[in-house]
């Protein structure tokens, strides 16, 4: 049988290991219903060694229409990371930009529609870029407003190499409300 000063002993033991055995993390929630502001809220994480877990538009409690992102601090992954938001109502310009971004070595890490104050949406990318080199991608973006349309071209794209990331129903300047998917596949 274990005595008391036996089992503090183990307990204090146990809790000194604690964050070597399990990880060190903590988490900053950022919200805004301005891509600029988001831009620069995720920017100053990233460079404090914060990086992108997930993000979600809508309505909050408090805020009314904003974008919501999560990122988290480990101690297994200390950064920094540098980040780039992308928000346009034209798919072309994202696909641009997201483009552009790739090449400059960043990924795509999250999608979501970005609703602003005055009513208009836009379908927004995240990027992010890390520590280490990343892996190079080409990037499509396909927008459609029927399911049965999106199916076909995205089973063109899985045939020229393409793995879909993401999906938003968002509203797009020549088409409305349509689904958009981003694509990637390994530069060349």
């Amino acid at each position: 049988m274990m005595r008391l000063g036996q089992f503090c002993g183990v307990m204090l033991l146990l809790a000194m290991a604690s964050p070597v055995l399990g990880q060190d993390r903590n988490y900053k929630v950022l919200a805004t219903s301005k891509t600029s502001t988001m831009q620069k809220e995720m920017q100053a994480a990233g460079e404090g060694g914060y990086r992108f877990v997930a993000v979600m538009g809508g309505e909050t409690a408090a805020g009314g229409k904003e974008v919501v992102v999560l990122m988290e601090k480990s101690s297994d992954n200390p950064g920094p990371y540098s980040y780039r938001l992308l928000a346009t109502s034209k798919t072309s310009t994202l696909q641009k930009e997201m483009q552009e971004a790739g090449d400059a070595g960043y990924g795509v890490v999250g999608q979501t529609v970005f609703e602003s104050l005055f009513g208009g949406k836009e379908t927004a990318a995240i990027l992010e870029k890390g520590g280490a080199p990343a892996e190079r991608f080409e990037y499509k973006l396909l927008a459609t407003s029927k399911t049965s349309t999106m199916e076909k071209e995205l089973r063109q794209l899985a045939e020229d190499g393409y793995q879909a990331i993401g999906l938003t129903v968002g509203k797009t300047a020549v088409g409305g409300n349509e689904l958009v998917v981003i694509s990637r596949r390994k530069a060349k």
